[in-house]
């Protein structure tokens, strides 16, 4: 089962790799991998990456990585 650690580490790789990493790249990523339980709707009822990824993304990514929030994406 993938877990929202491992999805947060999975996260990382990406932005060192690319230098940035979308929401959608992420949400694509849940998808494919049958994830979804860890992504969460909006209240016009579309995915995103769920609170507990994020939690653990910040955890391990907060002084490196910042959110660009009008573009949605890390960098």
């Amino acid at each position: 089962m993938i877990t929202a650690e491992s999805v947060a580490s999975w996260m990382l790789a990406e932005v060192e790799k690319h230098g940035c990493l979308y929401q959608d790249d992420v949400m694509d990523y849940l998808v494919k991998a049958k994830a979804e339980y860890l992504a969460r709707k909006n209240a016009d009822g579309n995915l995103l990456v769920g609170k507990p990824i994020l939690d653990a993304f910040k955890k391990i990514t907060e002084t490196t990585v910042v959110w660009v929030k009008p573009d949605f994406y890390w960098r």
